[in-house]
């Protein structure tokens, strides 16, 4: 039957049993006037542990309605504002959000300029949004006063400094006419495949996302988050700002920066505030197992954490057990992992499991997995694990869909991912071809559809999903499809010398056929004493014994050279780009002298040459 082949699709009543709001700025006014004096928000500062500020509802709701008097004054309803806020004052980001929600101006969220930075990614988001307004704080306006581009969208914009509009403008507030469908806000994808879209995400489906994410996660009024995940990022403003507001509450944000520069800091908020939900990517939790020190251990108590989400990249089984065994004695449990999957297109969550059972993992034979079959096997050599995202919820449905012929595949075999329900995106603004190419697609026997088209593959086993990898990134040699994140895990765990999470593989073609180059970051602490001979055949010989593949160019990179989207995911595209024209920063190179790729690695700025045996 073909319902096999489907995710259960829960009954719309769970949904309506959630809190019945029609947008979330009737949520926000509901909540400043029930509980006006309970602490929604809290800022960390830069030691990860000490509230740098807070906000109430109540003093969120009217720092909200005088942004959204200034902007309504200034004819703003209906036009989209650019937020551009920096990681260091993380509540004036909240304020200004829903500042644009409550005056029914499109908030457009985007990452913040970093020093000497171009302000062109900034003038392309603004074009592709028609933006009529920044908003961002006093200073950092002061700051890149005289760097707007000249003669452009970004410089005609009108600049609105939200730290100092007087909360007394909050009288003159004039509630504005917001329903379910209302556009409210554009959400970039990280472009990790591709140049960002915008995608348009109406007050209904936060709502609907929000209670998806309440649901399965198990939230309750008693629970407490810490997140440190970007505000402008769809886990970080979804799962770290709305969720919260959604369940009722408290949540204490950090900056990314806080947590990238010291990655513990992230775990010892979760011990002081007794968080009980909180997480991030694979990389995150691989980090901060792999900094674990007896001295640390004895200062942590992880036993609150009850929700540790891993998303936004794939989940790794390794991973997983790595940090559960690193931060046992801390009373973390390895039942707390909750691996989800979403993307911007779905406003966040698509799918997750049960929040007290275990994460599931899957062993597959991985010759099979290469031919898009799926194979049972044991754990050891030639399996593959991968760890399960779940199932949909709240009348979300997902489909395994053969990409070729437009119909459901059969539950051994892997296909594209489709999705439909309430928490899918409207489209992207302005590209109507773009938009009619993922969000409209139909099954070609049936004709049922419209489905977003999320352009990852999975397979379904046990009623739950598995990702396998995406669409666009895969690489195909000797005839056999080959997903580039594990080759990129095997070649992260090849030699101590290279940095995790910040490798590319990918094909390039030479000689008429397909030929695999690897791009991997070299550790800081590596840099000086590095023995690239070593390190480049321990990457070859590990691709060859668990992947029976031929490396034809491995290049080792700078720490933190590799291209990346502002998420924190490697762009292979941009990197394999770099790699043709010459542009990466290399520190390192080999290249297979058998196979001529059409001189590439003689453009490439003078490295160390290493013995091409």
């Amino acid at each position: 039957m073909l319902s096999q082949y489907k995710s259960q699709k829960p009954s719309d009543r769970e949904y309506n049993r959630m809190p019945n709001y029609s947008t979330i700025v009737s949520l926000l006014r509901d909540r400043a006037t029930s509980e006006p004096d309970k602490i929604g928000y809290s800022f960390l500062g830069e030691d990860g542990e000490t509230v740098k500020a807070s906000l109430t509802y109540q003093e969120l709701d009217r720092q909200a309605r005088a942004i959204a008097a200034q902007l309504q004054n200034l004819g703003a309803a209906g036009e989209r504002a650019l937020l551009i806020y920096p990681f260091s004052q993380g509540l004036e980001f909240v304020a200004g959000f829903f500042g644009c929600l409550y005056a029914g101006v499109t908030a457009v969220t985007t990452y913040p300029p970093r020093p000497n930075q171009s302000l062109s990614g900034f003038e392309a988001r603004a074009a592709s949004c028609q933006a009529k307004f920044v908003l961002a704080t006093k200073a950092l306006l002061a700051n890149l006063e005289g760097k707007w581009p000249e003669n452009t969208g970004l410089a005609e914009c009108q600049k609105l400094a939200t730290d100092s509009i007087p909360s007394s403008l909050a009288e003159e507030w004039q509630e504005p006419d917001l329903n379910k469908d209302y556009l409210a806000f554009l959400q970039y994808t990280s472009g990790s495949t591709g140049n960002p879209k915008g995608v348009i995400v109406t007050h209904e489906n936060i709502l609907h996302n929000s209670a998806q994410i309440y649901k399965c996660f198990g939230h309750s009024t008693n629970s407490q988050g810490v997140i440190w995940l970007p505000a402008y990022h769809d886990m970080g403003l979804i799962g770290g700002i709305i969720q919260p507001l959604y369940g009722g509450f408290p949540v204490a944000l950090m900056s990314p920066m806080t947590f990238l520069q010291k990655p513990l800091s992230w775990l010892k908020a979760i011990s002081r505030y007794k968080a009980t939900t909180s997480g991030g990517p694979n990389f995150a939790y691989d980090l901060c197992a792999r900094k674990a020190t007896p001295e640390l251990l004895e200062t942590l108590d992880l036993s609150s954490w009850e929700v540790a989400f891993s998303g936004a990249e794939p989940v790794r089984a390794k991973t997983l057990e790595q940090f559960a065994i690193a931060y046992k004695a801390c009373g973390f449990r390895h039942s707390a992992f909750y691996p989800c999957y979403g993307m911007a297109e779905t406003t966040l969550l698509v799918s997750g499991g049960l929040k007290d059972d275990p994460p599931a993992i899957k062993y597959v034979e991985e010759l099979a997995l290469e031919q898009n079959r799926v194979v049972p096997a044991e754990p050891g050599k030639g399996a593959r694990a991968i760890v399960s995202c779940g199932r949909g919820w709240l009348g979300q449905e997902i489909l395994i869909v053969d990409p070729d012929t437009l119909t459901i595949c059969p539950s051994d075999r892997i296909g594209e991912i489709w999705v439909s329900g309430s928490s899918v995106g409207k489209g992207y603004w302005n590209q109507p071809e773009e938009t009619k190419r993922t969000f409209n697609g139909y099954l070609a026997d049936t004709g049922d559809g419209p489905f977003l088209r999320t352009g990852d593959f999975g397979f379904w086993a046990d009623g739950e999903l598995f990702i396998a990898g995406r669409l666009k990134d895969m690489i195909i040699i000797w005839g056999r499809n080959q997903y580039p994140q594990n080759i990129e895990m095997t070649v992260e765990q090849s030699h101590p010398a290279l940095r995790p999470g910040a490798s590319a593989a990918f094909a390039v073609e030479a000689e008429e056929e397909e030929r695999l180059v690897i791009v991997q970051e070299v550790e800081r602490a590596y840099l000086k004493k590095l023995n690239a001979e070593e390190t480049i055949e321990a990457i070859r010989s590990a691709i060859a014994q668990q992947h029976e593949l031929e490396t034809y160019a491995v290049l080792l990179i700078k720490t933190g050279s590799i291209p990346k989207t502002s998420s924190g995911k490697v762009q292979r595209h941009a990197c394999r780009t770099k790699f043709l024209d010459g542009s990466l920063n290399v520190v390192a190179r080999w290249q297979n002298p058998s196979v001529d790729i059409g001189g590439v690695l003689e453009r490439l700025i003078p490295a160390k040459e290493v013995s091409q045996s």
